[in-house]
């Protein structure tokens, strides 16, 4: 079926938006109303921070907030998600601003929103069960090491611009301030840049540990905005906000355009679905007493809203996973929450963009800084590298190819690394047994081999099986091998081909191989691959074990009485 087959008879149905989406009696619209403000109020300095960090501006992540937060929340999977702008987004967007202009982005986003929205209705949502814990914890410490990095310059008062690698603009950005500090006149802005990251840090650790219900993030970024402006305090602000949302417009299309940005949001696109799923898929296990989400709708909600955000000159969204996490922590009960934290963020573009322009960008890589060493904890990085040197291989090569070449490179480098080892391990589980013969022992025995296969028949074990029972036939003047399949957990093409080469390479040496314990779901890949036809008769495939030991027996006794065994017609 083609991609235009599916979409043709495709039920959107289960979709769409429902009216049990929402529950206004008095108590659960209280809550809702409760957690949205708060998670609005959260939600305000990162949508600023983010918008600075990507490139495209403190305004763009407010539009974000607003747009793609009400239509994620309405047509989402998840009642509890809440979306805007993110770290990760902030790092993939930053160099294609670079590379593109800071006119692409609107194009990028709508082509990110368009390609997620296509795959939740492919149904493509679980597509994110398949990516290992490693991987995802690697991921998500490189993004962290990213996002800190981003903000040394602004933490040291330099302007480096954006773009480049991350590690070598920090570098660069603490050697200047290093060279201003040095000089007779110390540098005021340098000083005032590292007091005011300090303070925000500072000011966000002590409030949350005072009460988890203060928010700290937008607390620090007040107090250290009022200090600058009472100060006059030589630091770099965010500057000129406007007062009200951007009327939509269709970004500029042509053909070289959609050319150069396709990979760009196909790696966007990815990073979406990828941030967005996780995130519901947390809000989910947080809910109390449990909760479930629809991958696929969550899906065509985030490519919505993508889409909408690129319209009003937002960039591309995802399901953010610690604001999602106060969502929850706050006692939201429906989507109704997450829309009112996108209209408190719009009460604030309509209200107070004058003193928002006045907060300095170092109070906004205070909060982004404190913000990733969040994102993943200590605790959980000890238990990846704890767990098996194989998982800890897979989380370290994730974390450094984040950092240092490319996000959706590192989520599939870390997925072939992961692969790897899986199968590895896979095939040392695979195994073949010689085992004795059931019953009393016969005059005879000796030339029979009973030989149970355990785990997997697959590629990367079927040689390895194929010449140890080789060997020991051979080796030990077998007449009749046993091959007793009934254990096989697994067998693919090659495990099959290898089985079929197996019977062949035994029949041609003259032993007699019987097969015992066929399971139904193999059945048709041995028959297609012509491993039951490899034997010398129809009648050498047997159910029980008993049957095929009989048989054996009969064979080497006919042998030993000089009596060779028929070659019978009605080969399969």
């Amino acid at each position: 079926m083609t991609v235009r087959d599916a979409l043709v008879g495709l039920d959107v149905r289960d979709l769409l938006p429902r009216r049990r989406d929402y529950d206004l009696r008095p108590r659960t619209l209280g809550a809702d109303l409760l957690a949205g403000t708060t998670v609005g109020v959260v939600a305000l300095p990162l949508a600023l921070a983010f918008g600075v960090s990507s490139g495209v501006g403190a305004a763009a992540g407010l539009v974000t907030a607003v747009i793609a937060g009400i239509v994620a929340a309405v047509f989402g999977g998840s009642r509890f998600q809440v979306s805007g702008p993110t770290g990760a987004m902030a790092v993939v967007l930053a160099p294609i601003v670079v590379d593109h202009g800071l006119g692409s982005v609107a194009l990028v986003t709508v082509l990110a929103g368009l390609l997620v929205l296509m795959a939740g209705l492919l149904r493509l949502g679980r597509v994110v069960t398949f990516i290992p814990w490693p991987v995802v914890e690697g991921f998500t410490l490189g993004i962290a090491t990213i996002i800190f990095l981003q903000q040394v310059p602004a933490a040291v008062g330099q302007d480096t611009g954006v773009g480049g690698n991350t590690l070598v603009t920090a570098v660069r950005a603490i050697g200047d301030a290093a060279l201003a500090l040095d000089s007779l006149a110390l540098d005021a802005t340098t000083l005032w840049s590292l007091g005011i990251v300090a303070l925000v840090a500072t000011s966000m650790v002590v409030l949350r540990r005072l009460h988890d219900a203060i928010p700290a993030s937008l607390v620090a970024v007040v107090v250290a905005t009022v200090l600058a402006e009472a100060t006059r305090a030589p630091l770099a602000r965010i500057g000129n906000l406007p007062d009200t949302l951007p009327v939509p417009v269709l970004p500029g299309v042509s053909a070289s355009a959609v050319g150069d940005l396709l990979s760009a949001a196909v790696a966007i696109a990815a990073l979406a679905a990828i941030e967005s799923l996780l995130s519901a898929r947390v809000a989910a296990s947080m809910a109390p007493g449990g909760s479930v989400y629809e991958p696929d709708r969550e899906l065509v909600g985030q490519g919505l809203a993508s889409l909408a955000s690129g319209l009003f000159g937002g960039m591309p969204a995802t399901g953010a996973i610690a604001r999602t996490a106060v969502n929850v922590r706050s006692g939201a009960r429906t989507r109704l929450a997450a829309v009112v934290h996108a209209l408190v963020i719009l009460a604030v573009i309509y209200l107070a963009t004058g003193p928002v322009g006045r907060i300095p960008l170092a109070a906004l890589a205070g909060v982004l800084m404190v913000t990733s060493f969040r994102m993943i904890g200590a605790g959980t990085i000890r238990s990846v590298l704890r767990s098996t040197r194989s998982d800890a291989t897979t989380f370290i090569v994730t974390a450094v190819i984040t950092v240092g070449f490319d996000l959706i490179e590192a989520v599939q480098i870390g997925l072939v690394v992961a692969a790897f080892f899986t199968l590895r391990r896979l095939a040392r589980a695979s195994s073949v047994h010689r085992e004795p013969l059931p019953g009393v022992a016969h005059e005879g025995d000796e030339h029979v081999a009973l030989f149970r296969l355990d785990g997997a028949m697959f590629f990367g074990a079927s040689d390895r099986i194929l010449g140890e029972v080789t060997d020991a036939s051979v080796r030990e003047n077998v007449l009749v091998v046993i091959l007793r399949l009934s254990h096989l957990g697994m067998v693919d093409a090659t495990g099959a081909k290898a089985l079929a080469e197996l019977v062949t390479a035994l029949e041609q040496r003259g032993i007699t191989v019987l097969v015992k314990g066929v399971q139904p779901r193999h059945r048709k890949l041995m028959v297609t691959v012509g491993v039951l036809d490899e034997l010398r008769h129809e009648n050498h495939v047997f159910n029980t074990l008993a049957d095929a030991v009989a048989h054996a027996r009969s064979h080497v006794l006919r042998s030993a009485q000089g009596t060779d065994i028929p070659q019978l017609d009605g080969r399969r």
